[in-house]
């Protein structure tokens, strides 16, 4: 099996934190009381590098290998007219696979059959490559909730058809799992979701990825923990709210499997040298991923994932270093100014890391 890493860390003890603070924004807005604003402004790429600009590293001596990940100084709104149907449109495939359940997952006693939705872009071609995007969902959401289902697709699914029609995203997979585990309502409980994407990891290496690369064509030559970690550079992981969650424990257990993240509005801890130690412990240098971070700032979620990235860009072994293209670093954090926790933000962030990943913008 591939290689994980475990690494003693209190999640739970980080779940109760960001619970708090939520908590804590919720009251104060129920009591009329002034919310104390966390920064002003946009936090620039420039900006990010002065944080420690001393302790610098050139990057010149990166290999020649174009992955994508074009210079992004901010986030594009998503153009008018691209929430409704496109002419060249994609599908959307229902994916049944079968798992375990999640906490005795390793003792394989309680099967389960899960679904999971792909988006198969326009014009597919299994003779052909494609790159591939896992987007998990947030709390009290499903597989179902960001594009949708054949038969009653959401908007964003319409988004991502005029985009690759637009050539602004080159054609990919994208496929929608969910944590959910025993219920269909797990992610509904706050405590219960933070364990499941913790142990989600197992049943995305060993069992979907494997159902899905099995069935359209990727880069994966084959779907063994070795011939998955081969094709890495290829496959990305994102998510808002709980599926940042769920992207930040993908990167801890599974930076051996994926290039590319996409974290937005939902922090997994501030410890900056935690996040740093984890790379360490799995042998991949600073240019081996990417980090494509994004939040508002009137998101309840703002202060305490901002923190995270700027406590992970200011380790000072540049584990992390702050960068607006692939080649000059790891780690983009963008931010739309008076957005809030809702799926206005969750869609045009995606569409920018979209925009991001495998592109030249």
């Amino acid at each position: 099996m591939g290689r994980f890493i475990w690494i003693k860390h209190d999640i739970k003890k980080s779940g109760r934190i960001f619970c708090l603070i939520l908590l804590l924004v919720l009251l104060t807005a129920a009591c009329g009381l002034k919310e104390e604003k966390v920064s002003d402004g946009h936090l620039s790429a420039d900006e990010m590098k002065k944080t420690d600009a001393e302790n610098d590293v050139l990057s010149s001596d990166r290999g020649t290998e174009d992955y994508g990940g074009a210079a992004m100084k901010e986030l594009e709104y998503i153009p008018d007219g691209y929430e409704l149907p496109a002419k060249q449109q994609g599908t959307l495939e229902k994916l049944t696979y079968d798992t375990w359940e999640s906490f005795t997952y390793e003792e394989h006693t309680q099967p389960l059959t899960k679904e999971a939705w792909v988006y198969v872009p326009y014009g597919y071609d299994k003779e052909e490559r494609y790159n591939i995007m896992y987007l998990s969902h947030g709390g009290w959401s499903d597989e179902t909730s960001i594009m949708g289902t054949d038969k009653n697709p959401r908007s964003f699914k319409y988004v991502i058809d005029h985009a690759i029609e637009d050539g602004k995203i080159s054609p990919l997979l994208i496929v929608l799992p969910t944590y959910n585990n025993t219920s269909g309502n797990d992610s509904g409980d706050y405590g219960l979701a933070l364990q499941l994407t913790d142990q989600f990891h197992n049943e995305l290496l060993n069992d979907l990825i494997p159902a899905v690369e099995d069935k359209y064509s990727t880069y994966a030559k084959d779907t063994t923990p070795e011939g998955i970690a081969a094709s890495r550079d290829h496959r990305a992981f994102g998510g808002f709210s709980m599926g940042s969650v769920n992207t930040w424990c993908t990167f801890r257990y599974c930076l051996d499997y994926f290039r590319y993240f996409m974290p937005m509005s939902g922090n997994y801890t501030t410890d900056g040298e935690y996040m740093a130690e984890l790379v360490r412990e799995s042998g991949h240098d600073w240019d081996d991923f990417f980090i494509f971070s994004a939040s508002g700032t009137k998101d309840f979620a703002y202060g305490s994932f901002k923190a995270q990235i700027q406590a992970m860009g200011n380790v000072k072994d540049k584990t992390f270093r702050f960068a607006d293209n692939e080649k000059e670093g790891n780690l983009l954090f963008l931010e739309r100014e008076g957005y809030s926790h809702d799926v206005t933000a969750s869609d045009e962030y995606t569409y920018n890391g979209l925009r991001f990943f495998w592109n030249k913008l």
